[in-house]
């Protein structure tokens, strides 16, 4: 069953429906359906989502009832206008058979301008959910457990967008597992957990064709524990170049914490930065940090990378790639290997190099967290990491895990979580106006929110777009220079929980 580690915006999938035009065509499917039926209404639904998936075209959403279904394999494009919808609006729809055609449970091949949202797929023989050869396509809030190979498989898709998904108990591989030079790749907000290898991987694979890069990948706010006893790592990056890495948390993986490398990529992973991430190794884990074989130019800002481990540590990198290197404000271990791992240094000696002049030596993890041994890695009063951080990350890390705005007090904190100080949240035994929102031709208004609250907006395809503070019970979004029209709502507390999701019609 779903963990529940975080909590997974519901964006109704009749949001989605608002990008398609008029023209398009909603199906229905159902356990009590009949493919010869015209599937357009709950009471003549289809049987089987391949039979809908042979049928539909740009513009079209395929809305499935609650029930256990075979698979679908889906060779037709949408575009950004007219999205091919696939979604679950009872929030009860288990695959847990594959599809007709490949072993996947979901297969979404040589399509582009796809989303699929909502389904729970379990057992698979190879990978959970499968795209390949396409651009476009979304993969959201998706349960995907037990899967042989992999919870969610992409191939040489660009523009993938996967967020809100929880992938766990992988047999073989991986969690999540972006391949074959697919481009601005979106990985975010998922929950990746006891996979035998890693959590996130993402490989170039030059011997599989392309130009063996995977560029400007965003990969922000996800949760990843438990996996690796296979190897690899929480977030590998196998010739992963000019990406941001920020406000994850990965805790108790038991091979590497982050890797920047290469083994099957063109080149090693260069440009990236890694910045505001909680990293916690076991005892049995390696490095926190690793970055070797020619990863060249990445910077490390305002992370917590600790380790129980006897003698590895925080940061390892090899000679081959400490050009460009730069490090700092972190909060670490007293061990460094500028090496490879083949020597242990301390932080002195690490700084003596030139690295992390401004960080700091871990105090105890219980001085540092509000209870590390119950999971719960948010900074504690008193913390050590409070306003340790750099601003220099501005403009990426703008909000934290929780979608906190950063920073709260005077810098930015180190890690993945912002530190709400007390008085900042709701008071105890008070019940806020729900939040509301309207709209006009000044913008959109919002009212009935919390001091702290923070909204964030999406477009359709659920890009990030905007994202606003309250400081006050109300808040105008005037929208200058975003683009007018349907924008997807989530209202999060000084907390991080979600208070409200909707749509909004942003007019010019």
């Amino acid at each position: 069953m779903r963990a529940g580690t975080m909590a997974i915006p519901a964006f109704l999938p009749v949001m989605l429906l608002l990008a398609a035009s008029a023209s398009g065509t909603t199906y229905y499917v159902s356990t009590s359906g009949d493919d010869s039926w015209s599937g357009t209404s709950p009471d003549s639904a289809f049987a089987t989502l391949q039979h809908a998936a042979d049928i539909v075209t740009a513009g079209d959403s395929v809305l499935t009832l609650d029930g256990a279904y075979a698979g679908f394999d889906l060779r037709t494009s949408g575009s950004q206008e007219q999205p091919i919808v696939f979604a679950c609006p009872g929030g009860a729809v288990v695959i847990d058979v594959e599809n007709p055609v490949t072993p996947d449970g979901i297969n979404i091949e040589t399509a582009d301008w796809v989303t699929i949202d909502g389904f729970d797929v379990i057992g698979i023989n190879r990978n959970g959910v499968r795209t390949a050869l396409g651009e476009h396509v979304t993969i959201r809030g998706c349960y995907c457990e037990g899967c042989y190979e992999r919870g969610i498989f992409t191939a040489f898709v660009d523009h993938a967008v996967i967020e809100y998904n929880e992938c766990c108990y992988s047999q073989d591989e991986h969690g999540i597992y972006h391949s074959n030079s697919g481009d601005y790749p979106l990985i975010r907000h998922n929950v990746c957990h006891h996979n035998n290898g890693c959590g996130i991987h993402m490989n170039g694979d030059l011997s599989a064709g392309g130009d063996g890069i995977i560029s400007e990948a965003v990969v922000e706010c996800n949760i990843v524990y438990e996996n690796g006893n296979g190897g690899g790592s929480g977030i590998n990056c196998d010739c992963v170049i000019d990406s941001e890495i920020f406000d994850n948390l990965l805790y108790m993986n038991h091979s590497s914490g982050i890797s920047l490398y290469r083994i099957d990529g063109a080149t090693g992973s260069t440009g990236n930065q890694v910045l505001n991430n909680t990293v916690i190794q076991p005892s049995d884990g390696r490095w926190c940090l690793n970055i070797n074989t020619g990863s060249t130019g990445n910077t490390a800002l305002n992370n917590i990378l600790l380790s129980a481990h006897s003698w590895r540590g925080s940061i390892c990198i090899d000679a081959s790639s400490q050009p460009g290197f730069k490090s700092d404000y972190n909060t670490t271990e007293d061990r460094m290997s500028a090496d490879g791992g083949n020597t242990v240094i301390t932080l002195s000696e690490w700084q003596s190099l030139g690295y992390d002049p401004h960080s700091q030596l871990d105090p105890g993890w219980g001085e540092l967290f509000v209870d590390w041994q119950g999971s719960d890695y948010h900074l504690c009063s008193g913390s050590p990491a409070i306003d340790s951080g750099t601003d220099a990350v501005s403009g990426i890390v703008d909000y934290d895990l929780d979608g906190v705005s950063r920073p709260q007090l005077l810098d930015w904190d180190a890690g993945g979580y912002e530190y709400m100080p007390t008085g900042t949240g709701q008071s105890p035994g008070i019940q806020p106006t729900a939040p509301a929102w309207s709209h006009g031709a000044d913008g959109i208004g919002f009212r009935g929110l919390v001091a702290g609250s923070r909204i964030i907006l999406f477009d359709v395809s659920g890009r990030r777009m905007a994202g606003l503070t309250a400081t006050g019970p109300s808040l105008l979004w005037t929208g200058r220079g975003y683009p007018p029209g349907i924008y997807l709502v989530l209202i999060l507390s000084p907390e991080g929980g979600a208070l409200a999701t909707g749509t909004a019609l942003l007019l010019r």
